[in-house]
């Protein structure tokens, strides 16, 4: 049994919680201890991970939250930033799965949120998962 963090950037909460409610889906039902803190934004994810990860607290993490295109440039800061973080975070070693929706609207979203149908909450738990794993391989 390993301990996962979710990092939600709480924005969106009806499509926040779809997307916990499937990574937790996905972390408990392998067995997991899990763990939700949330930050401001998404840009604060990656902060958040590696704050948590120096503690020595947590074998592996969730990034959840929603970035929707809106009408200005924001839009590529934040998706673009926040991704390049967790993966430089990923770089070092760090099992993260990232389960950051970036769409166009909300439709889109909800069908990326949604535990029913696309499931981008699990599936981030998945990835978060499988990477502990190859952690622990190559060890």
């Amino acid at each position: 049994m390993a301990k996962f963090l979710i990092v939600e950037a709480r924005f969106y909460d009806n499509f926040n919680d779809m997307l916990i409610a499937g990574a937790r889906a996905a972390l408990e039902g392998a067995g997991h201890e899990v763990e939700i803190i949330t930050v401001p934004g998404a840009l604060e994810i990656p902060g958040a991970i590696s704050l948590a990860h120096e503690s020595g607290q947590y074998d592996g993490y969730v990034a959840i939250g929603v970035v929707i295109r809106g009408e200005t440039y924001h839009f590529e800061i934040v998706a673009g930033e926040s991704a390049r973080g967790i993966m430089a975070l990923s770089m070092d070693g760090i099992a993260i799965g990232n389960g950051i929706l970036t769409t166009e609207n909300e439709a889109q979203t909800l069908v990326r949120a949604d535990p029913a149908q696309k499931n981008k909450g699990g599936e981030a738990a998945a990835a978060a998962m499988r990477l502990l794993e190859l952690q622990s391989k190559f060890a």
